[in-house]
């Protein structure tokens, strides 16, 4: 079963975009583009799931709906 969390995205005066979330504590990833950062934050939280799962401790993520909202991030 799919898992959602929810990430919060900021742009870094460096002009870089910094991922972390409060639903996977732990969580940070920086990328160069939005969708280089979502990918690496991805697979951070991948292995921060696995460790939790290692250690019997688990994070409470809420399970993918039918239906649920996502926001399309457009080019300029």
């Amino acid at each position: 079963m799919e898992k959602i969390a929810n990430l919060h995205i900021e742009k870094l005066p460096e002009g870089v975009y910094l991922a972390t979330s409060d639903d996977i504590p732990g969580l940070v990833a920086q990328g160069r583009t939005i969708i280089e950062t979502l990918e690496i934050a991805r697979d951070v939280a991948k292995k921060l799931l696995e460790a939790q799962e290692e250690r019997r401790s688990q994070i409470k993520l809420t399970s993918v709906r039918e239906t649920f909202d996502y926001p399309l991030i457009l080019g300029a």
